[in-house]
């Protein structure tokens, strides 16, 4: 990025941050004098003013800071004046420093503000003109820390002045770019829309973000999708689901990457919590039962517990192993299990469950779409015993 930067603004960017350090330190401790040559913090801002007055004065967007450090020499000055153990001098000495604080607050906002110009307008000319991988990851990475710091409306501007979303879509939508990259723009676009769901989710709907999170394909993606989802809910999945999307989704629970098909998994459960009675229908024609079925029934989906072998409260737990004919004992307590070694535990049950305490269907349909996934179990159960488990597990998983 440093490339895209002439010398003249490298030096004042750290100058800036310097300053900027400053001002962080001077906003709690304003309790020491100006004459002090050991306090750095002081002596930088006591020269600076006559060491860059020329570089702030000349740029219009640091005019502002140049008369705010004007400003708080003037007060460091003030409060050296109030040095004694008098009732003026202590009041003169609190108002002082408060003041002194509020600048310094003032001096650091100031100077965020223009490292966010920068830093938004590096990554629009980066995004659009640079051929370097890292590059575009580094101002990417740096872009989705800044968003994630939370909302500030005149950030906002300067996204919005930028046509940031645009040129993140765009990227993400491009298909010559490396995964890698379109990850992050997909994630930076996350992002955006969680900083202000009012103005970038509408974005996010009237684009064509959600098609290209699905043919990418991976678990980086799913995950986006389902925090999209979560954050948009119904109009979102009702987006998806009149796009005729839901069969890629479900068709992701087949993938050979386990990442993958629990990434799907969350989604699939994300979709069930608030999505309406036609998504949940159109899931179910798709074979979704027989799918989760299968997969609970796999490797990553069951475990055993060996009785009465307990240490620390732990649970010593035998994962079954394909390709194995021995078994392979660790020590994990049962809720490490269920995330990791076996994502698909219950999974018939937990997807019923969302059903049931979600919120996109009346009590009515709730209790219509358990018994259709109570009958799809039966229907597809390879043995009474698997039909009267998985049965009961959707049983008790709505008891409250």
């Amino acid at each position: 990025m440093d490339r895209f930067l002439n010398q003249e603004d490298q030096d004042v960017s750290k100058l800036l941050e310097t300053l900027k350090n400053a001002s962080k330190y001077l906003q709690n401790n304003p309790i020491f004098t100006i004459n002090n040559p050991h306090d750095v913090s002081i002596k930088l801002l006591s020269d600076l003013q006559t060491k860059a007055h020329p570089i702030l004065s000349t740029n219009p967007y640091l005019s502002k800071l140049s008369q705010l450090l004007r400003n708080i020499k003037t007060l460091l000055e003030k409060l050296e004046k109030y040095q004694g153990y008098g009732l003026k001098s202590l009041l003169c000495r609190q108002i002082t420093k408060y003041k002194i604080s509020q600048v310094a607050y003032a001096i650091e906002a100031e100077i965020q503000a223009y490292f966010d110009r920068k830093s938004v307008q590096n990554l629009v000319k980066i995004l659009e003109e640079s051929e370097n991988e890292e590059e575009k990851v580094k101002v990417l990475i740096e872009f989705i820390k800044r968003v994630s710091q939370g909302f500030d409306r005149d950030f906002q501007d300067l996204i919005l002045k930028a046509k940031v979303f645009s040129v993140l879509e765009m990227l993400l939508c491009d298909s010559t770019c490396s995964k890698r990259v379109r990850e992050l723009a997909a994630l930076a676009i996350e992002a955006l829309a969680n900083f202000n769901r009012n103005v970038f989710v509408g974005l996010v709907l009237m684009g064509s973000i959600i098609q290209n999170l699905i043919s990418m394909e991976s678990s980086c993606s799913i995950q986006v999708l389902s925090s999209l989802i979560s954050l948009i809910r119904s109009p979102l999945i009702d987006e998806i689901h009149c796009r005729g999307e839901i069969p890629n989704i479900i068709s992701f629970l087949n993938s050979e990457d386990l990442s993958i098909q629990v990434a799907a998994m969350d989604c699939i459960c994300q979709i069930a919590y608030f999505g309406r009675r036609e998504v949940i229908e159109a899931m179910l024609e798709q074979g979704l039962i027989n799918k989760l079925m299968e997969l609970q029934r796999s490797k990553h989906g069951k475990f055993f517990i060996k009785t009465d072998d307990y240490i620390d409260n732990e649970m010593v737990v035998i994962c079954e192993e394909e390709d194995s004919k021995s078994d392979t004992t660790i020590e994990v307590d049962e809720e490490e299990i269920t995330l990791h070694n076996c994502p698909f535990l219950n999974c018939v049950a937990r997807f019923a469950v969302q059903v049931e305490v979600g919120e996109g269907l009346s009590l009515k349909e709730k209790k219509e779409i358990k018994l259709e996934i109570l009958k799809r179990v039966r229907e597809t159960s390879v043995s009474e015993a698997e039909s009267a488990s998985i049965v009961a597990e959707v049983l008790w998983g709505s008891s409250p």
